[in-house]
């Protein structure tokens, strides 16, 4: 499995969709499937039924995952969503970096 260019706390652009211009928060990555949910986008009514802890049931609005190819990571100079690039750091390990401005990206 190749690796994603986003991950969990990464600040993305939603560049594709119904939610397309909407900025958030990375909340957690689904490898395998190649999705990511992202803090207040994608939001779905999910049904709760009735139990002993919540006689009434009813609804519930969360966020649903949404495709990694409609993100892009928000580069950390200019706020803007840029394409990411991966290179060797000093100590063997890769760094993920802006295209656009060449800076680092946590």
């Amino acid at each position: 499995m190749n690796k994603l260019h986003i991950k969990k706390g990464d600040t993305v652009y939603v560049n594709a969709g119904d939610y397309k211009g909407k900025i958030g928060c990375v909340l957690k990555v689904f490898l395998g499937k190649q999705r990511a949910l992202v803090e207040g986008v994608n939001i779905i009514s999910k049904t709760i039924k009735p139990s002993a802890k919540n006689p009434q049931g009813g609804f519930e609005k969360k966020e649903a995952s949404i495709h990694i190819s409609n993100l892009n990571v928000l580069d950390p100079k200019t706020g803007k969503p840029v394409r990411i690039g991966r290179k060797l750091g000093e100590r063997g390990m890769l760094i993920r970096f802006s295209k656009k401005s060449g800076d680092e990206i946590k």
